[in-house]
């Protein structure tokens, strides 16, 4: 697992609200989501370079908040603090 850590909660469906964090993207779902411009501004290099590490044999990108506990809280329970790229 490769976590990213950044200043927002995760993905978001709305760059602007918090509480539409997506807990979990497929690179599929990920790409449609930038195609579709759900993902956008900073988050797009976040998400293509979570891309490129599941590519190379990573099995799970998580992006999230760097936040008191949020590894481990994240670690433990995939997409309940950020958000979770997997392969497919």
């Amino acid at each position: 697992h490769l976590f990213l850590m950044t200043a927002v909660p995760g993905v978001l469906g709305d760059k602007d609200d918090p509480s539409t964090r997506i807990p979990r993207l497929t690179v599929t779902e990920a790409r449609a989501a930038i195609a579709d411009g759900i993902i956008v501004g900073g988050m797009i290099p976040k998400v293509e370079e979570a891309l490129r590490q599941l590519e190379s044999g990573i099995g799970a990108v998580h992006i999230l908040a760097a936040d008191p506990g949020a590894i481990e809280a994240e670690a433990a329970d995939p997409g309940s603090r950020g958000t979770v790229l997997l392969p497919g």
